[in-house]
């Protein structure tokens, strides 16, 4: 994978090895990672790197971490993170340097961005963390986790805009901001892979006789890393943001909804598969985890899906591995098939240990006969099933699960139905039929409304469709509005 490219002489390759050692320093210099193994050994491995990579990458490297590491950090903040770093890198590092410079630099650090008008970029656990000393505060502001930007805002310009940029900004600090805070979830390595690969594009193409033919040539071949890069920080996202047996269950719902017609047996490996993916590469140093494991994957898919749904079969047409999985994951759900109504499992299949597969067989026939989208399912099913499994470990499970189970099932059949009536059209029109649609709806249940009444709850709600009401929306940004959007329901 490309990863480092000069100005002039375009991409080049870095070996593994090397990227791997890198990745070791940016993480020991960050003040935000604790010093865990002590103050010599980790201010020996940041000047032996330091000395190995140079200023420059560096600088651009540690943009590229600060960036990913706080999304909703302005580039000003970043830059003054990143700038204070790497001043204090290279005054530590230089010879003759105070042997307690590295701590003492790297504790003040930690130290102003407990000030009040710290420069820094800021997060709500800062002051807790604060309040604590030493390595124990390091430590705390280590652990913090920044939510991830959900609704990726870059927009690339055109071509003279680039042009213009790099001339003012030659080693596109500005663009490493924008592409880490809007990728951040994708693994490191990948993104500093595309990062460095889209600006020596720029280096090379905006130096060009003819940039437009340039840029179109080196977009092209861009086309699988680009690719690669957006589809790996959707589905880390996800990781993120649900864990790993959510982020099972919600790849088993996708697949159910998308392929009604295939059997439990069909989809659940592929669920499990993709989960093992993200779980392994998300946060893997390696090159080409995802590179690698991906188009694996999508052989998978085509083998037990391509005879079960024609979209399927059509996708498993498309010409590379990253086209097909970009195909199936785009794929909407299918219309619902003329299924039984769906029972809670009973407490004898519940509780018996042998029937491992009774939970997912459950999401599973739910799934595909509901219409709502993934992330109000999973929603509603994770206190359902908790419910239900806290029944099996109770002393009497029989009388639990008669008591529960009815009110289960009302709570389930409300949360469906309200989500049925805020997503309603969505997927089946366009968006400006869907607004159509949902006015007259609207007009027809609140004939008392105003015209500006009406206006303003359609683009409330068509705002929360747009954003919510699709087979691949972000679980972190709907997982409050779609509370919210329920409230409003009478």
């Amino acid at each position: 994978v490309l990863w480092y490219c000069s100005q002039e002489g375009g991409a080049t390759g870095l070996a593994g090895r090397k990227m791997k050692r890198i990745l070791v320093f940016l993480l020991a210099v960050a003040f935000v990672h604790a010093l865990e193994r002590g103050r010599d050994y980790e201010k020996d491995k940041v000047c032996k790197e330091l000395a190995s990579l140079g200023k420059d990458d560096f600088t651009s490297l540690s943009m590229v971490l600060y960036s990913r590491k706080f999304p909703s950090g302005t580039f000003e903040q970043i830059s003054h993170l990143v700038n204070e770093v790497v001043s204090l890198t290279e005054a530590c590092c230089a010879e003759g340097a105070d042997p307690d410079c590295y701590d003492n630099r790297t504790s003040a650090l930690s130290a102003k961005s407990c000030e009040s008008d710290s420069p820094f970029p800021v997060h709500p656990g800062t002051p807790e963390c604060c309040t604590k000393e030493g390595l124990e505060k390091k430590l705390c502001m280590a652990a913090l986790k920044h939510q991830p930007q959900e609704f990726p805002t870059y927009v690339e310009p055109t071509n003279d805009e680039i042009c213009e940029a790099f001339r003012k900004d030659p080693k596109g600090f500005a663009d490493m901001y924008e592409y880490s805070i809007n990728y951040g979830q994708a693994p490191l390595t990948l993104l500093v892979s595309y990062t460095k690969s889209s600006l020596s594009m720029v280096g090379s193409c905006c130096t060009s006789p003819n940039p437009t033919v340039c840029f179109l040539k080196e977009r092209l071949q861009l086309k699988h890393l680009s690719l690669l890069t957006t589809m790996s920080n959707r589905i880390c996202s996800q990781y993120s943001a649900y864990g790993k047996e959510k982020s099972r269950l919600s790849h088993l719902i996708k697949f159910a909804q998308k392929v009604p017609t295939a059997n439990l047996e069909d989809v659940l490996p592929l669920a499990e598969g993709i989960t093992t993916i993200v779980s392994k590469c998300c946060e893997s140093a390696s090159e080409d985890c995802m590179a690698k494991e991906l188009p694996e994957y999508t052989v998978k898919i085509c083998d037990n899906l391509s005879t079960k749904n024609s979209k399927f079969k059509d996708c498993c047409q498309e010409k590379t591995p990253m086209d097909i999985f970009v195909c199936t994951y785009f794929m909407p759900a299918a219309q619902n098939p003329d299924l039984p109504d769906v029972k809670l499992p009973t407490n004898k299949d519940m509780c018996d240990k042998g029937n491992t597969k009774v939970l997912d067989q459950y999401t599973f026939d739910l799934s595909r006969k509901t219409h709502i989208p993934e992330v109000f399912l999973s929603k509603i099913l994770e206190p359902t099933l908790k419910s239900l499994d806290e029944c099996c470990h109770s002393e009497d499970s029989t009388a639990c699960f008669n008591a529960k189970g009815p009110q289960l099932t009302r709570e389930l059949s409300s949360f469906i139905e309200k989500g049925q009536e805020l997503c309603a059209d969505y997927s089946e029109n366009t968006f400006t039929e869907y607004k159509k649609k949902l006015a007259e709806r609207l007009r027809g249940k609140l004939p008392d409304a105003t015209e500006t009444e009406l206006e303003e709850l359609v683009a409330k709600r068509s705002d929360f469709a747009s954003k919510c009401c699709s087979i691949n929306s972000p679980p972190l940004y709907c997982n409050s509005e779609i509370d919210a959007e329920m409230n409003t329901l009478q």
